[in-house]
């Protein structure tokens, strides 16, 4: 029989107690699964009130305030991305665009592109925000990449589908106090009033390195983040190829071509 000094009895002595610490570990995470999948839906409404001016940065609202607000004002609208046409057959309440762009039955190869985004799904979800049945601003979820990271926000249209009324981001890994300024508040608000796109909907608008003129005067440029000019090229081409022909382009271009009074 082994003794306690044998190297079986070690491995199985260590074998027992990696066991013993994974089962509650692993419990946890299973248990607290939902729970997180809770969190993270209910910052992304958070963020999509927020760009909509639904909702102040530093108000506290409990979730069940926020999807009550959310559903109060916001229609989640499915788009075929390759036509701009909504499409009846998606559950937008289990939807998940991201995990859909993984997958190679709901998601096609993106062309080559500078926002470094290498596969998009064939549906993308587009939020409409909608006030005694007038639509009020377009919300796009926008990813690309920056220097260290993929970035995901949202950018906020006026009903023209060209005009910014704003801009956030919700997760990225961009160093702090350089690139990660895409967070700041004062930054995003400099977004607002800008032409996304001229009037044929060609994207123009970009970061450049310095500061912008007032959006009255210099409509397609925002001022650059010090110290992250790879960041802000990032932000520029991420906005480039969502609001592009590949992206939500045939979706706006419709909407510009609509009556400015749409229904619910």
């Amino acid at each position: 029989m082994a003794g306690r000094e044998s190297t079986a009895y070690t491995i199985g002595f260590a074998a027992i107690v990696c066991l013993v610490c994974a089962l509650p570990i692993a419990g946890a995470a299973v248990l607290l699964k939902p729970r997180q999948e809770l969190n993270q839906r209910i910052d992304r409404l958070e963020k999509v009130l927020a760009v909509a001016g639904l909702m102040e940065r530093d108000e506290d609202l409990s979730a069940e305030a926020v999807e009550a607000r959310f559903n109060e004002y916001v229609v989640p609208r499915p788009i075929d991305l390759r036509t701009g046409e909504f499409v009846d057959t998606i559950d937008v309440a289990t939807y998940d665009q991201r995990r859909a762009s993984r997958d190679p039955a709901l998601s096609r190869e993106a062309g080559e592109n500078a926002a470094r985004v290498f596969r998009i799904p064939l549906v993308g979800v587009a939020y409409e925000v909608v006030t005694n049945d007038q639509l009020q601003a377009i919300i796009l979820p926008i990813q690309g990449y920056g220097l260290w990271s993929t970035m995901y926000g949202y950018l906020a249209l006026e009903p023209d589908a060209r005009t910014v009324s704003g801009i956030t981001f919700y997760e990225h890994g961009e160093t702090a106090g350089l690139g990660g300024e895409i967070e700041n508040p004062r930054w995003q608000a400099r977004w607002i009033g800008r032409q996304a796109t001229d009037e044929q909907g060609v994207v123009q608008i970009e970061v450049i390195k310095g500061a912008a003129g007032p959006p009255e005067s210099d409509p397609y440029r925002v001022d650059g983040l010090s110290g992250a000019t790879i960041t802000g090229r990032g932000v520029s081409a991420t906005i480039d190829f969502w609001l592009g022909p590949e992206a939500f382009g045939p979706y706006l271009e419709a909407k510009r071509n609509a009556s400015p009074a749409r229904t619910r």
